[in-house]
């Protein structure tokens, strides 16, 4: 059982707008039409939550939430509706701040999703492209990690760039007493082809994402593997979650997001993993099929998830 129970949460996209310029953002070219949730769309949530009490947290995101100038009174009114979390999924930059931290916390944030590029401040400021993001983010979380109450999670995109760093990053965060739980993404690109050569071979990226993955658990941590073939994961296959909470988005997302192509698999059909996406249109357009590499895992029929 997931430590976060997706069906307990709902995810409202309330921001469009981000100071990061991360070489592997995937929605880049499409900030400038997304539109974010209406406030009437945050309401009807609100609303809901009201009458039913219908889920435990509620996620507030978008490129970057922490820009978005109405975020403490959101999140004092999602408290006021009778969720139990909040969470904010966010780059941390602005968490270096220990002034806008305390407002965050007496507003009632008790979660914290933080987008963590690189194992240090060379690797990270080099894929987001921004100096002194790596200090800032670091100084927030740790001040965070002070307050019992406080969850923290961390979510690494798995590119070319960084999957040799997994290891190290995972020992590097090893001293926060409150994360709770590491993500790692393999990176997909929205696009059919891999345009910024980002996408690795999975198989270069396995034995980094299982040492990291193992480091994490003896950490104590939960971990989530997000996009992987879940046949080359042994006995870290459980590990892998395509899930997520119900997602309230631009409907003009999916239009891009579905040019992913997942589940390029020649098992799909015989396969009886529930959980795994395959490769992607920009993956097997790069390194083919791996059909020397991935197989079918044998016990039932494949049943087809997406993000949606």
């Amino acid at each position: 059982m997931a430590l976060f129970p997706h069906d307990d949460y709902i995810s409202v996209t309330l921001e469009f707008r981000c100071n990061l310029k991360c070489v592997h953002c995937m929605i880049e070219g499409t900030m400038d039409y997304l539109q974010p949730q209406s406030g009437q769309v945050f309401e009807d949530v609100l609303a809901e939550q009201r009458r039913n009490q219908r889920w435990q947290g509620i996620i507030l995101t978008g490129s970057e939430i922490t820009l978005h100038k109405e975020l403490i009174p959101m999140v004092e009114a999602a408290k006021q509706a009778g969720f139990k979390h909040v969470r904010i999924q966010t780059h941390g930059m602005h968490l270096g701040q220990a002034s806008f931290c305390d407002s965050l916390l007496e507003a009632g944030v008790d979660e914290y999703f933080v987008s963590v590029a690189g194992d240090d401040a060379e690797s990270h400021d080099r894929i987001t492209q921004v100096e002194g993001a790596f200090d800032k983010m670091m100084a927030g979380m740790r001040y965070l990690d002070q307050f019992d109450h406080v969850t923290l999670i961390t979510n690494t995109v798995v590119t070319k760039l960084s999957y040799a760093l997994l290891p190290a990053l995972v020992e590097n965060l090893a001293h926060l007493k409150r994360l709770r739980q590491m993500e790692f993404w393999n990176y997909w690109p929205m696009t059919e082809y891999d345009d910024k050569n980002l996408i690795p071979r999975v198989a270069d990226v396995l034995p980094f994402l299982e040492m990291a993955a193992g480091r994490a658990q003896e950490l104590g941590r939960a971990v989530e593997i997000k996009n992987f073939p879940q046949c080359l994961l042994g006995e870290k296959a459980h590990l892998l979650d395509n899930e997520q909470p119900q997602l309230l988005i631009d409907p003009a997302f999916w239009d891009q997001f579905n040019r992913n192509g997942f589940h390029q698999c020649l098992y799909r059909e015989e396969c009886s993993s529930v959980q795994c996406l395959g490769l992607n249109e920009a993956y097997t357009a790069k390194y083919g099929w791996e059909k020397d590499l991935v197989k079918p895992i044998k016990g039932g029929v494949l049943i087809a998830r997406s993000f949606r």
